[in-house]
């Protein structure tokens, strides 16, 4: 038996944990960060005996094209993740499997799981999602559940609808809460938009560009202010898939859509814009809200699902309607006392949160799942 600085005791001479890395390879939400958080926090952290290796089909499907993302969907879904990962996890003697995201792996027998469930949005609200989704993803958190030997959540609203939805009792759970790849110090590196000089004030939005983000009431937003013969500054937009936006109604005249972003031109966004607009309808984490705090940007949400858990006293809330916005943001563009205010309590905030932590009880679930406790 061996003890580490933590007070971890392991049973075993060498414990081998495969993590799922494949979301790194699927997706640029909130996932991947999730993954590559965990990777980065488990290479820094000091446990003697506890050997770490990423499993994935190492082969990206971020684009849209037909047929060439659902082939290779196809593959990673139907071939690689219940034949050839199972093989993998004999070849290395896998003692425990760290399913990170929705694709149902199979587990040879002997090896134990961990899955980390991100919200219950297909079963909550799948009118949000395709026939095939809901599908798909219904039936794999029902496997996830049955799979599973603990059940990790990244917040208590996540625990709850597991609960509510698919009847898992509390003493399979455990919440584990996300991190921040950013922090307000001023020594990581940032930029500005590539080809754009961005003058004067802005809000900013960033997320996943599907309905659930609710992207649709900001633009009402603005609508409303034109009627009002009100100027509200550029919205600027950050996330993938504009075309779904577009969809949704007219584009008001004055958003800027940038496309997917890396860090460095987030950074920049988050410590320049007035607050960031989240008016999302269903979080299991919500991960822009927590960044944004991070850089000192004060964020504007809605009391809805995790979003309280994360945002804390430290965000201005709004009720989901355009009216409720549209005071908000107002309030926070002529109000610079109130934004200081608020990236001061964001700040705070954002420092009970961290990838650290967030590896240390995942850490915590691993050892109890291995020595059965």
């Amino acid at each position: 038996m061996t003890k580490d600085d933590k007070g971890w005791q392991w049973k075993f001479i060498s414990v081998k944990i495969a993590i799922d890395t494949n979301p790194i390879y699927t997706t640029q939400a909130g996932t991947a960060r999730y993954v590559n958080g965990l990777l980065r926090g488990l290479r820094q952290l000091s446990v003697p005996d506890l050997s770490v290796v990423p499993l994935a089909w190492e082969t990206e499907n971020f684009g849209y094209d037909q047929p060439g993302r659902i082939l290779k969907t196809i593959w990673r879904e139907l071939i690689w993740a219940p034949m050839i990962a199972p093989f993998v996890l004999r070849r290395n003697a896998t003692d425990l499997l760290h399913i990170t995201g929705g694709l149902v792996i199979s587990i040879p027998r002997g090896i134990k799981s961990v899955h980390t469930i991100l919200d219950c949005a297909v079963l909550r609200n799948p009118s949000r999602f395709r026939r095939w989704q809901r599908w798909t993803g219904g039936l794999r958190l029902h496997r996830q559940v049955v799979n599973a030997d603990r059940i990790i959540c990244i917040s208590r609203f996540v625990a709850e609808e597991i609960m509510s939805l698919l009847g898992v009792p509390a003493s399979r759970l455990d919440v584990v809460y996300l991190g921040s790849d950013f922090n307000d110090t001023g020594n990581a590196e940032e930029s500005s938009p590539e080809g754009m000089d961005i003058q004067g004030e802005f809000f900013l939005f960033v997320g996943s560009l599907e309905p659930g983000k609710n992207l649709n009431l900001l633009r009402q937003v603005y609508e409303l202010a034109s009627a009002r013969n009100v100027h509200l500054p550029p919205l600027i937009v950050v996330g993938a898939r504009w075309a779904g936006v577009s969809n949704e109604g007219k584009v008001p005249g004055n958003w800027i859509y940038l496309g997917h972003q890396p860090d460095a031109v987030l950074r920049y966004l988050y410590r320049r814009a007035i607050a960031l607009v989240f008016p999302s309808k269903y979080e299991g984490f919500g991960l822009p809200v927590l960044e944004a705090m991070s850089m000192g940007c004060p964020v504007i949400c809605s009391k809805v699902a995790s979003l309280p858990e994360v945002g804390g006293d430290a965000v201005k809330y709004a009720d989901q309607t355009p009216g409720s916005y549209y005071d908000a943001m107002l309030q926070l563009m002529r109000n610079n006392d109130e934004r200081q205010i608020l990236r001061k309590l964001g700040y705070e905030q954002a420092g009970r949160f961290s990838w650290c932590r967030c590896v240390e009880e995942t850490v915590s679930v691993y050892r109890s799942v291995i020595e059965g406790k």
